[in-house]
């Protein structure tokens, strides 16, 4: 299984991006698909998942400015990013639990692609 992760660039603060997954065969072999971001010093934090189902979750940070969707034709899923400040500056990284998996998280052990970097300047 790949997760390809896509769509990071340098954009000024108040500006927009779109990330990018695209995993080969169908999304829908993941209980849960999210994006997690990791900033530089910082750990590695859930940005906002969706689950199979279409139930979505979003960091508090993020809620209002970001919307996680998918197309499930093009095995793919996004993560549309509005009002971009400095602070929303990291590796992005697209992660997915398997079904087998029985969960509704992902874990380190689960999927994970490469990272995407986004940076904001003020």
């Amino acid at each position: 299984v790949q997760l390809q992760a896509s769509g990071g660039g340098l954009v000024q603060a108040g500006g927009s991006l779109r990330l990018s997954c695209t995993t080969s065969g169908s999304i829908f072999r993941f209980n849960v698909m999210g994006w997690y971001r990791q900033a530089p010093g910082k750990q590695r934090d859930m940005v906002a998942s969706i689950t199979s189902g279409g139930g979505t979750n979003y960091a508090d940070s993020v809620k209002g400015r970001f919307i996680i969707s998918r197309d499930a034709a093009k095995n793919t899923v996004y993560l549309q990013m509005n009002s971009l400040t400095p602070s929303d500056t990291g590796v992005y990284y697209c992660a997915a639990a398997p079904g087998y998996s029985g969960r509704y998280y992902v874990s380190d052990d689960d999927y994970w692609g490469q990272g995407t970097l986004v940076t904001v300047s003020s």
